[in-house]
């Protein structure tokens, strides 16, 4: 009977998922994630997380808690950094004992540190770390990663052209860039774990799609072309997610046609805190594209980002029309 290698579909789960299902499956392992977010999943969360965790981790806790029964093995690797020279958030280092701490009854916990900030050679160290709680075989777990990564990088692609990512193997039918006449571009950055996680953001992009927007994320943008836009900045950001996402502000403000932007933050996110700012100031300094914060958390109500959105919106097709008359951006 092969092992079940449980993943929550919380935080690292929207940029990493196709990696480390496709090198556990090349194992022999058989992958579990959680479910969709459900208003269950993440008041769970919020009850046994600590108060002061953004609402990302305290839904990442709620995920944990679906499947924890389901598994042999829980996969939540210690993740320091995912690339060269950068670091991603602390509390994806301290997320495993986080749920140690608060989640009773836990199987085998994978937590091995993955930090490639320093040298391309610690990847492969870590890899085969994680790839020895399922078999022995160094070939074995470098063949499954190299993989895993032709399958991640094909993943990579797809989602370039607009695909879905929260679901991958049926993603081919979710594609949300719409070509036809009449639509508006408008990018919507953020991190991943809230742009593609339907329950936590009300339905952002459903709700965008509605009224004829056609979506722009980071994640459609190249890496060359966000690193050559990244390293214009005075000094080098220290986040991997915030040189992605300045990065894709200054090309978009170069050169594409985007009518909008939305910032889409967690409350209590010191990343967020000052790399939406630094994005809104080179909106504002630069262009005239109208730029709104969304801020979630677990009291997040539907009427209000309705409301906000409808009036976004609305402002960015008046402003087309009729700017004459009606100002819309002061």
């Amino acid at each position: 009977m092969s092992i079940k290698v449980g993943i929550p579909k919380s935080l690292f789960y929207y940029q990493m998922y196709p990696l480390w299902n496709t090198f556990f499956e090349e194992l022999g392992a058989e992958v579990i994630t959680s479910p969709n977010t459900t208003k269950k999943i993440l008041d769970e969360g919020v009850r046994v997380c600590v108060d002061e965790a953004c609402v990302p981790v305290k839904l990442f806790h709620g995920h944990v808690l679906s499947i924890k029964d389901k598994v042999d093995i829980l996969f939540i690797p210690r993740l320091t950094s995912i690339s060269k020279g950068e670091y991603v958030c602390p509390k994806f280092g301290g997320l495993p004992d986080m749920v140690k701490s608060t989640v009773k009854g836990l199987p085998e916990i994978i937590d091995v540190e993955i930090n490639w900030r320093k040298a391309d050679s610690n990847d492969i160290e870590s890899i085969i770390t994680i790839g020895s709680f399922i078999v022995k075989d160094e070939k074995a777990i470098k063949n499954a990663y190299k993989k895993a990564v032709d399958k991640f990088n094909d993943y990579n692609e797809d989602i370039k052209k607009g695909f879905m990512p929260e679901d991958d193997k049926n993603r081919k039918s979710n594609l949300f860039v719409v070509k036809d006449s009449g639509i508006i571009n408008i990018a919507v950055i953020g991190h991943p774990y809230n742009l593609y996680d339907s329950y936590i953001n009300m339905n952002l992009f459903k709700k965008l799609r509605a009224n004829g927007v056609n979506i722009i994320t980071q994640e459609m943008i190249g890496e060359d072309v966000i690193n050559l836009h990244a390293r214009k900045l005075n000094k080098r950001v220290f986040w991997n997610f915030g040189r992605k996402a300045l990065g894709s502000v200054m090309h978009m403000i170069e050169g594409s046609d985007i009518k909008g932007m939305i910032f889409l933050m967690s409350f209590g996110c010191g990343i967020d805190s000052f790399i939406g700012d630094l994005a809104e100031r080179m909106i504002r300094r630069h262009t005239d594209i109208p730029f709104i914060y969304v801020t979630i958390d677990e009291h997040s109500g539907q009427a209000g980002l309705d409301t906000r959105l409808e009036a976004f919106i609305d402002m960015i097709r008046w402003r087309d029309k009729n700017e004459v008359d009606i100002s819309a951006y002061g």
